[in-house]
This record gives structure tokens, C-alpha cells and sequence, in this order.
């Protein structure tokens, strides 16, 4: 399939959008400007078409003051849908906030080659920055592709940037750390954990916050039972199966993000065990599916959004400094995150007592 040229992709407008979507173009507005009131898959239908006919809401975007850059690219690949919704919803409206104009495009494929022609190819969009969301912030190909064509891109929810890089994140170590630290106060003594993606820095940040607040618990970290998840929905459901069927299951499972703790849910209703009298589940991201499902999910509230905004702000700020040249320097910025406390969590059965969630003091109920 051919790729639509530039000035193809100025031709889309909000009407292609909300007919390709199947709502109206108010809908469509309201999606693009954050605003409340949309159903979830509502906003996912647009968000998806607004990918596909690569739309942006600027497409006559204004010359930025001080020679701002009027095209950023946002190249993404993301196996969650509500993590991806989230964070595009933020780059939109951090976009139309900078008056500069948002070029969406997916790389698809995992395997180097792709990677590295999809990036080319995106590149000779005229792109003067990109936006790289996890995973494809830690595809090293991408990066080495823009780093030829001499674009200056900025990194999101990468744990370890390389010199002279963008990146946006939270403190995955601390976050895993504080969670784990909840079930441990709830009474839970062997807790489940299903691994993120291994090829994504993060993924190990928070093994290794949850290993540190087992070990600073006095607990027996060899104990824990621990499965290799990929974020994916489908991923939660192996392991969690592989962690129940074990002779001694857990009490508590901490799935590394929201998608592998609703499928851990399944799993548990499926076998007739009750969440969480029976069995703590609990996340990470606080997506808009931890609140979609029954129970709603404890989880750490990563500000997916915020972090999009903020990625945007950051690559528009080199960029005004000398027009695309490198900097020669890192420049990171860290927010914060907080502890979530629903109704997936609850003392263990031999603990005795209510099932009802007790927050700790760090934790915020909703």
C-alpha cells in the first residue's frame, strides 16, 4: 500500500474522521480536546481513525514564534489500547496548545529491518522531531535512523536514555516498590508477579522495586512466584494461569501494568475465586480499563497523558534552542506518580478480617 504523500495528509479533515469513526464531528472535537463525556470505546473508535487517515486536528497550524517547529512526528506501537488512547489524547492537545502540527504514523513490525524502513520512511515526511512512546522508545534501530537523518526525537517511559537524549518517565522502581509494599501491609506474605515486557527498561525497574520492598519486608524473594509477561492482555492470562496452577498459588498477584491485571481478573472469575476475599490482583498505568472492569483495579497512576505533554514541550524546547541540532546533553524529566487503592486489593483470607481494601498512608483511595 502507498503511503500518503504530505499534502495528502492535509487534505483529511473532521468529517473523514467522524464518518471512518462512525460518530459525529462534535464527537470527534471533544476527543481531540480532551473534553469529558465521551464513551471509552467512543474515544478509542476516533483515536484509531484519526491514526489511520493520519489526521491532525492543526492541519493549517501557524508558524510557531522564535522559529518553532510546525511538524511533529509521533511514531508509536503500543500492544495496549487503553495505554495508547491515553497517551494520544494527551499529544493532541499538547499540539494544538503549541499550534504545531502532530503526524501520526504506527511502526508495526519488530524485526530491525522494519523498524529501520518505517522510520526512514517516516522521516521523509519532513518530520522535524519525533515522539517515541514505549516500546518503540527502546527500538534501537528507530533511534539510529533518526539520529542519521539528524532529527532529534524524545524518549517516553525509557529507564535508561543514552547521552544526549529527551526522555520523560516516572520512578518505575519507586512505584513497584510502594505497591508491593501495600499488599505486604495487607498481610500478604507470597506474592505473584507477572514481568513486563523484557525488552523494555522499565519492565526490570519494577521487578526490581518489587524484589526491594520484598527484601526490605524480610521476606524470601526466592519464594515469590514469578511469570514473563509482554503487557499484553493475552500474556496476563498465560501467566496467571501458570501462577494459579502452581501447588502453593499466591495470595496476591502484582501484574507490571493494567492490561495483565484485568486479565488476571478473568482468570480468577473463570475459576470461581473471588476478588480480592480470595485473591489480591492489582496493576500498574491506571488506564481507563482499570476502572472498566469488576472489581476496579488497585494500580499505580502513571500520568500517561501528562507524560505525552510533556514529551511534545520538551522536544519543541530543543528545537527553538538551535533549530535541530543536538544539544549534547540529556535532558529528563521525572513526574510523579501515585499509589491507587480500589477494590481488587484486600487482606488475605488467613489474616482474617474485612476483604474491604485498606490504603496505606503513601496510597489515595478512589
Amino acid at each position: 500500500m502507498s503511503r500518503p504523500s504530505r499534502r495528502s495528509r492535509g487534505t483529511v479533515t473532521v468529517q473523514d474522521v467522524a464518518r471512518a469513526a462512525g460518530v459525529s464531528a462534535m464527537t470527534v472535537s471533544r476527543v481531540v480536546n480532551g473534553g469529558a463525556n465521551v464513551r471509552e470505546t467512543t474515544r478509542v473508535a476516533v483515536l484509531e481513525a484519526i491514526s489511520k487517515l493520519n489526521y491532525s486536528p492543526n492541519s493549517a497550524a501557524r508558524s510557531l514564534a522564535a522559529g518553532e517547529a510546525t511538524q511533529i512526528g509521533l511514531l508509536y506501537s503500543n500492544p495496549s489500547a487503553a495505554y495508547l488512547s491515553q497517551f494520544l489524547i494527551g499529544a493532541l492537545a499538547a499540539a494544538r496548545k503549541a499550534g504545531c502540527h502532530l503526524v501520526l504514523e504506527s511502526c508495526e513490525g519488530e524485526r530491525a529491518d522494519e523498524q529501520a524502513e518505517a522510520t526512514r520512511q517516516f522521516v521523509a515526511t519532513s518530520v522535524e522531531g519525533v515522539i517515541l512512546p514505549p516500546p518503540l522508545s527502546e527500538a534501537a534501530p528507530v533511534r539510529a535512523e533518526l539520529e542519521a537523518a539528524g532529527i532529534p526525537w524524545v524518549s517516553v517511559a525509557m529507564g535508561l536514555p543514552p547521552a544526549r537524549s529527551l526522555n520523560v518517565r516516572i520512578d518505575d522502581f519507586a512505584a513497584a516498590a510502594a505497591m508491593t509494599r501495600h499488599l505486604i501491609d495487607l498481610g500478604h506474605t507470597r506474592i505473584g508477579f507477572i514481568r513486563g515486557n523484557p525488552n523494555q527498561t522499565s519492565s526490570a525497574e519494577r521487578y526490581r522495586g518489587f524484589v526491594s520492598a520484598l527484601e526490605d519486608a524480610g521476606l524470601d524473594v526466592k519464594a515469590m512466584p514469578v511469570e514473563q509477561g509482554y503487557f499484553t492482555f493475552r500474556s496476563g492470562i498465560v501467566a496467571t494461569e501458570r501462577l494459579l496452577d502452581r501447588a502453593d498459588p499466591p495470595s496476591a498477584i502484582f501484574a507490571s501494568n493494567d492490561d495483565m491485571a484485568a486479565a488476571a481478573v478473568g482468570v480468577a472469575h473463570r475459576r470461581g475465586l473471588h476478588v480480592p476475599q480470595d485473591l489480591s490482583i492489582v496493576g500498574f498505568d491506571d488506564t481507563s480499563l482499570a476502572t472498566t472492569i469488576w472489581p476496579e483495579l488497585t494500580t499505580v497512576s502513571q500520568p500517561i497523558a501528562a507524560m505525552a505533554e510533556s514529551a511534545l514541550n520538551l522536544l519543541l524546547a530543543r528545537l527553538r534552542e538551535r533549530r535541530g541540532a543536538d544539544s549534547g546533553k540529556l535532558e529528563e524529566q521525572v513526574l510523579d506518580h501515585e499509589l491507587i487503592v480500589r477494590e481488587s486489593s484486600g487482606p488475605p483470607r488467613a489474616v482474617g478480617g474485612s476483604a474491604r481494601p485498606a490504603a496505606s498512608k503513601a496510597a489515595k483511595r478512589r
